[in-house]
């Protein structure tokens, strides 16, 4: 590989076509199309995208453009965050930027050579995409008149058919495999692309046979699984494509590629792919579905991106009120608000606009009912409100619930109506809520995840928060370098990756730069890109007046250097530049205990 270039992907940029796409994107215009942030400070901050939380831990500095979560730690600079936020690949993310920049990136040859050296995730998408084709002809020949005769029974027209790739798998357990084969796609890429299997009653054979095939795209519109229906009454009647590296059930949304535009302000989630695309073809564009598992903590995460309110649709039967129960929890820990829509006396949204039509369902829409009265709703369904006893369970059940409520003025609204509705008397209500609030009966505040172990801070843990304070402090005010660069040197970092950081960051001092975005695009691996943008992003200790942070300052100094003395010390030995390390660090030590840095 020539100096100066990088392979990503299958094309090789060099890195000032990569830098020059990175600098004429500013990081706080692409994520705030996205996130909503706030100015704090010298930073902005707003609620993460990649997990969920309610206060905001996501911080975004223009001026060291990068992005860093210090609940989940996300970091990394404008390319890691669209690789991340769109599930973009490197040479996607950079088209992306370069397009939006007016950037013209050198363009590959589509040679033979090039088409081998598609990675694996290209392979995959690639064959989903030709599997995808396969169905949507099969359901059109004679072969697929079954599945065809299906689709038009359940209303469908062939625009909607051909909006969502809608095909079918024929009874013949071999011949996509056969087809995928012939354009030269490996037995062994057709399993990891959950397409076909292999037992030893069938031998090699495809995954899905004589089924109702619904292509399952992300939101860039790419094939990345399928479900299937099966024609008659074979089990199980719906089946899934595996997890696979381009396709994870719970962080995609079926219909999300069209949703995502609606510009109806809410998501309508759905249990199943009919429902949604009955939906869609009614003109309710905004439906999405689960992926035939239960709703997610990362879906939810997903759909906030776009919107803050979902409408459940959910089945009217047992199993669907429940599941709309966990979903509404799960929307509520996602910072979402959730409201069921009624489909009584019909079991699902598919048979609701059957019956009774679009405009009849939009007004179901209009009076979908809050998440929290539907909650206590279903609760009561449990008591007998006549008998005494079970009447103060309730209650007491109720009040527990509106004690768990943070927002004081949403609590005291819940608390009026739901007092109302079930006839109890507000002010006996509110004693009991004030009661169970005092007795800490509230929830505990949502946890944000957590980075570490949960183990007790080792002296370990404490010399590498101490490095890392240093590279924040240098990043956040570059000045400092020089007056401490007598004292430090990148091998003091004792941390591999930190050493290699602070390395690159005072070149860049050196040269009169300060880049640490810049410093992130040297990495590739992403979980190096995510530590990386930790070191520039590490909570410095708090500052009342110059002669505190002189101290602060000193102090960080002091500690990196003693840890580093004592490092190289445990391993000098028959290492000479262990020894050599020593002597400089213990020379260094002496002069810092005398000088005053600021």
């Amino acid at each position: 590989m020539q100096a100066g270039t990088e392979k990503r992907g299958n094309v090789y940029y060099s890195d000032e076509i990569i830098e020059e796409v990175r600098t004429r994107n500013d990081i706080v215009d692409v994520i705030g199309a996205s996130v909503k942030l706030k100015k704090s400070g010298s930073s902005y901050v707003g609620l993460c995208p990649f997990h969920n939380e309610k206060s905001p831990s996501f911080s975004v500095s223009g001026q060291k453009q990068m992005y860093h979560c210090f609940g989940c730690g996300a970091g990394g600079n404008v390319i890691t965050f669209v690789m991340n936020y769109e599930n973009y690949t490197f040479q996607e993310a950079l088209k992306f930027l370069a397009d939006r920049a007016g950037i013209s990136l050198p363009e590959e040859e589509d040679s033979q050579q090039n088409r081998e050296r598609r990675n694996k995730r290209d392979l995959l998408l690639q064959v989903n995409k030709d599997a995808a084709n396969y169905f949507y002809v099969q359901l059109r020949s004679e072969r697929g008149r079954q599945g065809y005769e299906y689709l038009s029974g359940r209303a469908l027209t062939d625009e909607t058919i051909r909006h969502f790739g809608l095909g079918y798998s024929n009874k013949t357990a071999a011949d996509l495999a056969a087809y995928l084969r012939q354009k030269g796609y490996s037995d062994e890429l057709l399993v990891e692309a959950g397409l076909c299997t292999h037992d030893e009653r069938f031998g090699f054979h495809d995954k899905f046979w004589n089924r109702v095939m619904f292509p399952i795209q992300d939101v860039n519109h790419r094939v990345i699984g399928f479900g299937g229906r099966v024609m008659g009454d074979g089990k199980p009647k719906y089946l899934n494509s595996p997890e696979t590296p381009v396709f994870d059930k719970s962080r995609n949304l079926y219909g999300l590629n069209f949703a995502r535009t609606s510009r109806a302000g809410n998501f309508i989630l759905c249990e199943g792919y009919m429902d949604v695309i009955a939906m869609h073809q009614a003109g309710f564009t905004q439906a999405v579905a689960s992926l035939g598992t239960a709703f997610t903590s990362g879906q939810a995460s997903l759909i906030r991106r776009y919107v803050d309110e979902v409408l459940l649709a959910y089945d009217s039967d047992g199993a669907g009120v429940n599941a709309a129960l966990r979903a509404i929890g799960i929307l509520k820990e996602a910072g979402l608000s959730g409201r069921v829509i009624n489909m009584e006396p019909h079991k699902d949204p598919d048979e609701f606009i059957k019956a009774e039509g679009r405009d009849a369902f939009a007004e179901r829409i209009k009076k979908a009912e809050d998440g929290f009265l539907f909650e206590i709703r279903i609760l009561r369904r449990g008591f007998d409100v006549e008998d005494p006893a079970q009447k103060t369970k309730f209650e007491m059940e109720l009040a527990r619930r509106l004690s768990q409520i943070e927002n004081e003025i949403e609590r005291e609204n819940y608390l009026t109506v739901t007092a109302r509705e079930y006839y109890i008397d507000p002010e006996i209500l509110r004693r009991m809520v004030k009661s169970l609030a005092a007795a800490g009966a509230q929830v505990k505040p949502v946890e944000r995840p957590k980075t570490a172990s949960g183990k007790k801070q080792t002296a370990e843990d404490n010399r590498k928060k101490t490095q890392r304070m240093l590279l924040t402090w240098i990043t956040d005010e570059p000045e400092i370098y020089d007056k401490i660069k007598k004292y430090i040197q990148a091998a003091d970092f004792t941390d591999e990756l930190y050493s290699r950081v602070a390395g690159l960051l005072f070149d860049e001092l050196e040269a009169g730069r300060c880049d640490p975005a810049g410093i992130i695009s040297k990495f590739e691996d992403e979980e190096e890109q995510r530590r990386v943008a930790a070191l520039f992003h590490t909570r410095l200790p708090g500052i009342d007046n110059e002669a505190q942070k002189e101290k602060a300052l000193h102090d960080i100094v002091c500690a990196v250097k003693q840890y580093s003395y004592e490092y190289y010390a445990q391993r000098q030995g028959t290492d000479l530049n262990a020894l050599q390390q020593v002597i400089a660090s213990k020379q260094a030590l002496e002069e810092l205990l005398r000088a005053h840095i600021l």
